[in-house]
């Protein structure tokens, strides 16, 4: 991830607007036991060329929190001061994954925000446990994703025994290397982390801002705490009833969608491209390149495995629609599988933080809730799937199937029930974002009763404030400047924005997407 946004772009840019006032806790709210730690954080500086003021501390928490007593690890913490007079307090905020780093998206949150309303916060970057500068840090098994893995789709049960042997392996691996920490790794755990995190700051109360899994998170912690919550900030919002299993499976046709989409697009360019003017010829030219590179991977390292997880990074990103379109273009007309191997080093290849990422996913999300064990489910539900949702399918499936042999017992989600306790939360949800399907804002918005939801109508990016849409940019700073939340009509949404034109070929004088979109979308955590 940290990949795309040295190649695609360079620093933030900076927007205009707002400044806030207290939301009262609920009286009597039930909530968590604190962890109690009496802890001073020691700040330091560690600005970078983008973001000069960022400083950096550390925070010890209960590896158990139900023995606060016993062993201990740390997570890294960042900050970008406040520096007005009027202090609304720190805002915490989360980029997802499980198993994003939030250190830089400090800055670049602080950046992004009106200058006037980012001066009012401490807004503070983290890393969740097991993630980036937090130690441990977790590393189940490195050069897991090194090419040529087997082809995903298992047309024959030796293909399928290679990628079951893969994802038993990692597992165990996992189980070898960090089985006293497995137990800890849930979205439980990391919500009350943050509570540590919460009283090392000094605060009563956080201001949560989180994107994607950082949804998941930041509704678990307000359930857990509801009383300690100020303002919250839900972009791309996780549906908690399904977590993760059934949310995975549902993923498949919304990225089939947006693959879709990015087909209809490079269609429509055709005169850039000369792929075809009809999407369904544009599609059956992307599917023949998959079987290509079946039987010779481009640069001996992009097979069908590695094409698809190429092009998913365009499921989550329209920005990045040119640079994949060029790169199958060079391909299919010009017989040049570079600027392919080229697109796969800068979207798909993994590096060690990627390898740290997925460590930190897969712990989570197979800690945290039931998934089939037997594999004959896996191999049903998929073949389905496939049959209707052919592009990520089978790919989704290997990336979670570590979780069918996971070295510890799955935990129970927390229940997200309908609650009036949460102070006025405000969500923002793109209609065709394929990674967290539109549905489950509206059931967020829902249960949390007093929160509105903003609506990009017609947009299918993961990850919408924040990336150059100025109607989105203009809710989320009147509601961190004083607490300002839309209260409309439009069905489900309180407010509609429309969502930005889809990006224009490299070649035209338009920039391919915004930069602060590149920027953010460097930042987001492994693919949820």
């Amino acid at each position: 991830m940290k990949k795309r946004a040295a190649v695609l772009c360079g620093a933030a840019a900076v927007v205009v607007a707002s400044g806030l006032t207290a939301v009262p806790a609920e009286a009597g709210a039930p909530h968590a036991p604190e962890t109690s730690r009496a802890t001073t954080l020691a700040w330091k500086k560690c600005g970078t060329d983008d973001y000069p003021t960022l400083q950096c501390a550390s925070v010890e928490v209960p590896l158990d929190h139900a023995d606060p007593s016993g062993r201990t690890i740390t997570l890294a913490l960042s900050r970008i001061p406040h520096t007005a007079k009027k202090y609304q307090g720190p805002l915490l905020v989360n980029p997802g994954g499980p198993g994003g780093s939030g250190l830089t998206l400090a800055g670049f949150v602080a950046a992004s925000l009106p200058k006037e309303v980012a001066a009012e916060y401490d807004v503070v970057g983290f890393d969740p446990r097991g993630v980036g500068d937090s130690r441990p840090a977790l590393d189940c098994a490195p050069g897991h994703f090194d090419a040529v893995r087997p082809d995903s789709v298992p047309t024959s049960p030796e293909v399928e025994q290679a990628n079951l042997d893969r994802a038993k392996s990692f597992a165990e691996a996992c189980g070898r290397k960090y089985g006293d920490l497995l137990p800890h790794m849930t979205t439980t755990a990391a919500a009350r982390d943050l509570d540590v995190i919460r009283q090392a700051l000094g605060a009563e109360r956080i201001n949560y801002f989180g994107y994607s899994y950082g949804t998941y998170l930041g509704t678990v912690y307000a359930k857990l705490y509801p009383q300690r919550v100020r303002r919250l900030v839900l972009d791309s919002v996780v549906d908690p009833t399904g977590v993760w299993y059934d949310s995975n499976l549902d993923q498949n046709q919304a990225f089939n969608a947006r693959h879709r989409a990015f087909m209809d697009w490079v269609a429509k360019n055709d005169a850039t491209y000369r792929l075809g003017t009809d999407a369904e010829k544009t599609e059956a030219a992307w599917y023949a390149m998959r079987s290509a590179l079946k039987e010779n991977p481009a640069g001996g390292k992009v097979g069908p495995a590695e094409l698809e997880d190429t092009y998913v990074p365009g499921g989550y990103y329209n920005g990045y629609w040119p640079y994949l379109a060029e790169a199958f273009s060079s391909y299919v007309n010009d017989k040049d599988d570079g600027p392919l191997v080229e697109a796969y080093e800068n979207f798909g290849a993994t590096d060690v933080a990627g390898d740290n990422g997925y460590s930190v996913y897969t712990s989570v999300e197979c800690r945290d809730a039931v998934w089939p064990r037997d594999w004959a489910q896996w191999r049903k539900d998929n073949w389905e799937m496939y049959e209707r949702a052919p592009f990520m399918s089978w790919n989704n499936a290997w990336y979670n199937a570590p979780c069918a042999y996971w070295p510890v017992e799955p935990a129970r989600p927390e229940r997200i029930n309908t609650t009036s306790q949460v102070p006025p939360a405000l969500l923002f949800q793109a209609t065709d974002d394929a990674a967290t399907p539109y549905q489950g804002a509206v059931t967020v918005h829902r249960r949390l009763e007093r929160s509105s939801l903003v609506v990009e109508s017609g947009g299918g990016n993961h990850g919408i404030t924040l990336s150059g849409n100025a109607c989105l940019d203009r809710h989320l700073a009147a509601y961190l400047a004083d607490g300002t939340l839309p209260r409309g009509s439009h069905g489900d949404a309180d407010a509609v924005c429309e969502a930005l034109p889809d990006p224009k070929p490299l070649t035209s004088k338009a920039a391919p997407g915004t930069a602060r979109g590149s920027v953010l979308h460097g930042l987001l955590g492994p693919r949820l």
